[in-house]
């Protein structure tokens, strides 16, 4: 599928966290077909083939069969994330039902885990659809992901969660919500190497990008800026790889994924 012939077919987040990752990626020299989507739904089309590489949720990494994590290249954290958070309308405690917005797994999956390992919760699930009006829900807690968490709507919440504060405060490590995958047969050096050079670049000209994209997201220059430098982390490193693997622990134990899977990182060290 991604001989000299034929461009592989790459996935990225259309999210506001990604533009850091994909800088430089869109012209025309580009040396794969790059598309946009929600997490979930490049999940699906990485699954079925439809995509060579894409930036899927964490959790369906494990899912998968036989993915590798091609780069260093990732969504992370490494305290507050700002755009995965948990809105209460009853104290943590007493949650009985949890809406999940649909464009989440990775999320939905770590609402889970802090949930019932922090406050013994395992609360009844509901889909919050894509689009959907978050007032119109009458779920106790509701996840929200992305440019929605953002801008949430007015909502009577006793307590916010931002899941990614609460579990670097919880276990001490970093958390990934994403990584660059492919599924198995596909040659990736060539992306790899592409794909770390724009995340590098896109590191290198963040004021650049936040300019840019703020007035899409009805955010100012600033508070974008912040957003990309201090609450998101791009980098897969040794402690961002022990979160990682903290997190599947504990899916596991939940029963969200399935146990034996090791993550495959030889195409990552290669890559770097």
């Amino acid at each position: 599928m991604n001989d000299a012939a034929t461009k592989a077919r790459v996935g990225a987040v259309r999210y506001l966290n990604t533009k850091p990752l994909v800088h430089g990626l869109d012209g025309e020299n580009a040396p794969f077909e790059l598309s946009f989507d929600y997490p979930s739904h490049l999940a699906d089309q990485l699954s079925l083939g439809l995509l060579d590489v894409a930036l899927i949720p964490s959790i369906e990494y494990f899912l998968g069969d036989n993915y590798r994590i091609i780069t260093d290249a990732c969504i992370g954290c490494l305290g507050p994330v700002w755009s995965v958070k948990i809105f209460f309308r009853t104290p943590p405690k007493q949650v009985r039902t949890l809406a999940l917005d649909e464009g989440s797994r990775t999320s939905a999956a770590l609402a889970k885990i802090l949930l019932a390992e922090r406050v013994g919760v395992m609360p009844q699930l509901q889909a919050l659809p894509l689009g959907s009006d978050m007032r119109d829900c009458e779920a106790d807690a509701i996840l929200l992901i992305g440019d929605r968490a953002i801008h949430p709507p007015a909502i009577d919440a006793v307590e916010v969660w931002d899941l990614g504060e609460t579990w670097v405060e919880w276990t001490g490590l970093p958390f990934v919500f994403a990584t660059w995958v492919a599924r198995p047969g596909i040659k990736t050096e060539g992306i790899a190497k592409r794909l770390m050079e724009a995340r590098d670049g896109g590191m290198e000209n963040l004021h650049a990008i936040a300019e840019r994209e703020a007035p899409r997201y009805q955010l100012t220059t600033s508070e974008c800026f912040q957003y990309f430098h201090d609450n998101l982390h791009f980098t897969l490193g040794p402690q961002e790889k022990a979160g990682l693997e903290r997190y599947y622990q504990y899916a596991v134990k939940l029963g969200l994924a399935p146990s034996g899977r090791t993550p495959n990182y030889d195409d990552c060290e290669i890559a770097r």
